[in-house]
């Protein structure tokens, strides 16, 4: 089936802030809840279905108010931070083909530009971007506005810098979001797209730095950490033991790093090797990460938020989280390509 998805990877990211949501986002009609009102809590909130978008493809208020409208409950705005940042050169998000499982570090062959037809797996290579603080943080306070009852929008933010420089960004970054009245905010320590091979979520002793120093400064409301898949589950412990009682939750996964080479051997993301890559071809490892968070949570006896994803495309995936151990459930991909996810998610 044809169809534009919200995101249209055919346009430069500056193009689509500008211009979208395209597709059935476009469409200025809202879709009814399954219930007059929210049965359900998450964080404390009320929600109608724990389900949403995670930060990426909702650039502004504009997307974040049509993934409400069209019955995401959930919806993260994309990761600002505190000062410009320019996209990675286009084109960002590219078809690519996966030869058995998808394992950080595999060499994966492009195909196309997905504009019309879903794909199985996609690269996500924008490389954080970000408008400055004086335009995302009143759009963001419009994006907040724009929630209905049983719906929540999640700020998301991250660091620039190096050292105790970052800590203190993170923490600068954290406050500006507090200041639009996001309800609960997103630590992102799991973005692969910068030319950092090391990501910051496995460093046990500066996330614990980042969130005593978030913590400090908002002691009012949620926050969770966005992590990358952890090949070394005792690493994974030692982050859990470090910060699971000081936090409300953690969101897992974000990509698969991979390196995309075309017919010739080559990259066709100009300046950089390898991406971020999102879809089906991950889901194993999110189901992983949210399987594993959730054995450490019973085994420490902690009461911290599971947020699962990664490879979420149809209801049968956010059932599956749901029995691996998830609290919540998103969808990028998956959603971008059919925003009657939702519905058909809350149809049972």
């Amino acid at each position: 089936m044809s169809v534009q998805p919200f995101y249209n990877p055919a346009k430069t990211y500056d193009d689509n802030y500008r211009e979208g949501p395209f597709g059935l986002f476009a469409e200025d009609r809202v879709l009814p809840q399954p219930t007059e009102k929210p049965l359900k809590r998450l964080l404390g909130l009320p929600v109608f279905e724990p389900f949403g978008i995670p930060a990426g493809p909702l650039l502004n208020a504009r997307f974040c108010e049509a993934a409400f409208r069209f019955g995401f409950d959930l919806a993260v705005y994309k990761t600002v931070r505190s000062a410009k940042r320019e996209c990675l050169p286009f084109p960002n998000i590219i078809e690519v083909k996966v030869k058995g499982q998808l394992v950080s570090g595999q060499t994966v062959e492009a195909l196309s530009i997905p504009e019309h037809h879903r794909p199985n797996a996609i690269t996500n290579s924008f490389g954080v971007p970000s408008q400055s603080p004086e335009i995302w943080q009143p759009d963001m306070k419009n994006a907040v506005h724009a929630a209905r009852a049983g719906q929540i929008l999640i700020g998301s933010f991250q660091g620039s810098g190096e050292g105790e420089a970052q800590v203190k960004d993170y923490i600068k970054t954290a406050q500006m979001v507090v200041e639009t009245g996001a309800p609960v905010l997103e630590a992102n320590l799991s973005c692969p797209n910068e030319g950092k091979k090391g990501l910051l979520c496995f460093d046990v002793d500066k996330v614990s730095a980042i969130v005593s120093g978030i913590k400090k400064a908002v002691n009012d409301r949620p926050l969770l950490l966005k992590l990358a898949y952890f090949e070394d589950e005792a690493l994974l412990a030692s982050l859990v033991r470090a910060v699971g009682d000081r936090v409300e939750g953690f969101c897992a996964i974000n990509t698969l790093q991979a390196y995309v080479v075309d017919s010739h051997g080559k990259s066709p993301l100009p300046g950089r090797d390898f991406a971020g890559i999102c879809g089906a071809d991950i889901r194993w490892a999110g189901l992983i990460m949210t399987q594993r968070l959730a054995a450490w949570r019973d085994q420490l006896k902690l009461n911290y938020t599971i947020v699962g994803g990664g490879g979420v495309m149809a209801k049968e995936d956010y059932h599956a989280y749901i029995n691996h151990g998830a609290d919540a459930v998103m969808s990028a991909t998956g959603a971008m390509w059919n925003p009657l996810l939702a519905q058909e998610i809350k149809s049972h």
